[in-house]
């Protein structure tokens, strides 16, 4: 007996058959270096009624009142953090993929510049922060439509990809694909390498290589970081097969912006940066890429 049906999920995807085509140049690992733009796009008590944590600290988000303490700390990644690290990136010309809420690039046309001025792709994360299972579908539509649109008109460049805020819901990648211009979804945690799901293209993110660990109080110092991300670069790059892999390092301008932790950024960007069998790069890069060796 196999137990009860599972509607929708595919337990084995590539399994024992993962694809061969290694990354452009012969590299076996493609890393993708992820800053999340979403300070001044989260929910506050004023107007929300809420306070978002994911911060220096644990918080009681039921405190009744705003929290202007918490406002801080995301404010520290608007301020500083955000153009600190996608700064040091540009310095080392590395081309990041900034996952943003439209509603944060809104506030803080400094970041614009620098997104544009380094290169970096900016991936649609929702118009501001809110759940799409608790939204109507054509309001889930409108907010897809309207984060396109603000991303297109502040940067100049529409996006090619969109990150749900938390998960998608069970409709998100239908009206991506009705909605039209996205050639990719990182709305999954399920695998080392991007695969369709239908007609989307799905590249995987991953919370394992994310600086939220500081915050969850799994790391203690920015060096457990470095050894975390670079460990699973090497173990990949020496994986007995020909597979190719793919590592995503999500950053957070309020966690990793702070100075002893975005020097972890720079030490991981550093010893990875002369290694040809790493390939790093943007997510549209790695869509792209994608698509043509399955054409």
């Amino acid at each position: 007996m196999t137990g009860p049906e599972l509607t929708g999920r595919d337990l084995i995807g590539y399994g024992r058959d993962r694809p061969r085509r290694l990354w452009p140049g012969g590299a076996k690992v493609a890393v993708n270096v992820v800053v999340n733009i979403e300070e001044g796009a989260e929910r506050t008590f004023d107007p929300d009624g809420v306070t978002e944590g994911l911060i220096e600290v644990p918080r009681n988000a039921g405190s009744g009142q705003r929290d202007f303490a918490v406002e801080s700390m995301y404010e520290y990644g608007s301020r500083v953090g955000a153009v600190r690290l996608l700064s040091l990136l540009r310095r080392r010309g590395v081309r990041a993929t900034a996952f943003a809420a439209a509603q944060a690039l809104e506030r803080n046309p400094p970041v614009v510049s620098e997104l544009v001025e380094g290169g970096h792709e900016v991936c649609a994360h929702g118009y501001r922060w809110a759940e799409s299972w608790t939204m109507t579908e054509d309001e889930e539509s409108a907010a897809i439509a309207r984060a396109y649109d603000g991303i297109a008109s502040l940067t100049g460049t529409a996006p090619v990809g969109w990150y749900s805020r938390w998960m998608r819901s069970a409709r998100t990648r239908r009206l991506l694909l009705a909605h039209g211009g996205f050639r990719y979804d990182a709305d999954a945690y399920n695998d080392d390498l991007p695969y369709y799901d239908g007609d989307q293209l799905v590249v995987p993110y991953s919370l394992t290589y994310n600086d939220a660990h500081y915050s969850y109080g799994t790391f203690a110092a920015p060096g457990d970081f470095v050894e975390y991300c670079l460990r699973a670069v090497d173990f990949l790059t020496h994986e007995p097969d020909e597979a190719p892999a793919l590592v995503s390092i999500g950053l957070h301008p309020r966690i990793s912006g702070q100075a002893a932790r975005a020097d972890a950024v720079r030490e991981i960007v550093d010893a990875l940066l002369p290694r040809a069998d790493v390939w790093l790069t943007t997510r549209a890069e790695i869509a792209d890429h994608w698509r043509g060796a399955t054409a």
